[in-house]
Order: structure tokens, then C-alpha cells, then sequence
């Protein structure tokens, strides 16, 4: 998709594909703020927002994550998805339903269809160890990783996956009761 296309939101969801191949050049400012803003407008579990959202852009912290996965893709912008345990909500009508991770993957969504409307190329990474990650970033101990979402602009040559906008029966997913 051409930068500042505006597209209907099917349209937009079939066009975002995994990139894991990018350009050198650096997410604009002004487009990541526009990803920060659509991160912090996204739903939550009774409005509780207990996601957390950590900008990772320096040589350093990009070397960090390098060290810890494979999945950094020499993307020049990864953002690390997490939430703060203390602020999830909790179901009391079952014991061990919270909304943490749902509240960050949310948000983790509405950033990686915002990129796509930007032109910037994202992809979620769940393959890196979450823990040493809080650790290495000394995130508070409260804040638990759910994933990284590396983005920027894809390389020239990327194309989306084969497997790509292929689909199982819709009859698979979906079940009337």
C-alpha cells in the first residue's frame, strides 16, 4: 500500500502481511507517533489499560534484542508489547481469567494496522525469551513482555509469504449456536 492511501478496513486487513526484511531507513517521528496514538486509543478489558508500550530505536537497544533473538529481522524500529500485571482486569466470576495479555495484543493489532496504513512494514514476534527480555530492558518486575513487533519500511524485495491470504474454511471458524 502507497503512503496516505486511506482504504476500508477489510482492505486494509488483507494488505498487512509479515515483513521481516527492511530497509536501513528510519521510522519519521511523526508516523510513530501516530502508532503510539493508535496503541493508546485501543480498547481494553473495563478500560483498565494495562498495556505498556517500550520504543526500542538506538543502536544499543537494537544490539540488545539482536542478542536475545534471531526475530529482530535488521528492522531499525521494535517495539516491545507488554502489560502491567497489577493493572489487568480480573474476572471474578472464574479464577485465573485476567486481560493482560488480551489488553496487549490489542494494542499490539491496532499498531501493526496503523503501520500498514503509513506504509511501514510490521511483523509480531512471539519467538523471544520474555523474561530475560523484561530483564535486560529493566522493565519493572510488574511488566510482563507479550511480544515484539518489529517495523519499518520493507526491503525492496520483500513480498508477502506464500501462505499469505490463505485461508481454512470459514465454516472452520465460525460456528452458529
Amino acid at each position: 500500500m502507497k503512503e496516505g492511501q486511506i482504504m476500508d478496513f477489510i482492505t486494509l486487513a488483507k494488505n498487512r502481511y509479515s515483513v521481516r526484511s527492511y530497509s536501513e531507513k528510519q521510522i519519521e517521528k511523526d508516523k510513530i507517533n501516530k502508532i503510539l496514538e493508535a496503541a493508546y486509543i485501543s480498547q481494553s478489558a473495563k478500560n483498565k489499560q494495562s498495556a505498556r508500550v517500550y520504543v526500542v530505536q538506538s543502536e544499543e537497544g537494537i544490539e540488545k534484542l539482536r542478542a536475545l533473538t534471531r526475530c529482530v529481522y535488521n528492522a531499525p524500529t521494535v517495539m516491545i508489547i507488554g502489560y502491567e500485571e497489577s493493572e489487568q482486569y480480573v474476572n471474578e466470576m472464574e479464577e485465573g481469567i485476567v486481560s493482560g495479555q488480551q489488553d496487549a495484543s490489542i494494542v499490539a493489532t491496532h499498531m501493526m494496522l496503523e503501520a500498514t496504513e503509513l506504509g511501514i512494514g510490521s511483523v509480531w514476534v512471539d519467538g523471544f525469551p520474555n523474561t530475560r527480555t523484561a530483564e535486560v530492558f529493566n522493565l519493572p518486575k510488574s511488566v510482563k513482555p507479550v511480544c515484539l513487533i518489529p517495523m519499518g519500511y520493507a526491503a525492496d524485495d520483500v513480498e508477502p509469504s506464500p501462505m499469505h491470504g490463505k485461508y481454512r474454511p470459514i465454516e472452520e471458524m465460525v460456528k452458529t449456536l
